[in-house]
């Protein structure tokens, strides 16, 4: 793994933080000077400051964010973050985001290459978005979230859009751009008023309150892994 994910990983420093401690020299891989290109193997020695670092254990937590919470590790305005929802230690970052009005299913963790591939369009990790809107939806305007919406960076991909009350809607996604669904929406003539992640790539928010967590087990980290190759290049 590149020696700034191996940094952030280990709760040092975010990997931008990472890279200007690389940068400044003060970072040793086996007793020589790491540079922002270094991998980093199990085996190597990584010190900062003279000091070993010990790779963090790692960590997958779901989070059931609740509204007005930003999904960032710390906030210019003082508002409350994800991070402040789940255990410190260690730190582990969300996977993509949800707007501060958004609630609903987050992947937090501290495995980069994962969150990586799981926020990478190439691997079309399906969301599922519930939204309340302000009129109830046409059958043309379900087949128009089906089948794609143009918007101003281009037309969507075709999703799954389904109604599930007078103005209630299921969209199913697999892009990740920012504000889709609103957008999405609004273009075939349907505001948001509310916006639910209920699934994250095949996770659900079974038993979880707003604001609570759980850990995932074994089973659904090895699916992650499947869903995104990770498993068959382990093998």
């Amino acid at each position: 793994m590149r020696l700034n994910a191996y940094l952030a990983r280990s709760g040092i420093a975010s990997r931008r933080g990472a890279d200007e401690l690389i940068k400044a020299g003060r970072v040793l891989v086996n007793g020589a000077p790491g540079q922002l290109n270094t991998f980093v193997a199990a085996r190597d020695r990584v010190e900062v400051d003279g000091k070993p670092v010990a790779k963090q254990k790692l960590t997958y937590l779901l989070l059931h964010k609740p509204a007005g919470v930003v999904t960032t590790a710390s906030d210019p305005q003082g508002r409350r973050t994800v991070v402040e929802l789940v255990p410190g230690d260690p730190r582990v970052v969300p996977v993509g985001r949800l707007d501060a009005d958004t609630t609903g299913a987050l992947l937090l963790t501290n495995d980069g290459q994962l969150a990586h591939r799981l926020a990478h369009p190439r691997y079309e990790v399906e969301k599922v978005y519930e939204a309340e809107v302000e009129r109830e939806p046409t059958g043309e305007a379900l087949r128009a979230l089906a089948e794609g919406i143009e918007l101003e960076d281009g037309r969507t991909a075709p999703a799954k859009a389904r109604r599930l009350g007078p103005k209630l809607i299921e969209l199913s996604i697999h892009e990740g751009r920012k504000h889709q669904v609103k957008l999405m929406c609004a273009a075939v003539g349907c505001q948001v008023v509310r916006l639910r992640r209920s699934r994250y790539a095949g996770l659900d928010l079974s038993g979880l309150a707003p604001g609570k967590w759980r850990a995932l087990d074994r089973s659904e980290v090895e699916t992650l892994q499947k869903l995104t190759g990770l498993a068959s290049e382990a093998g």
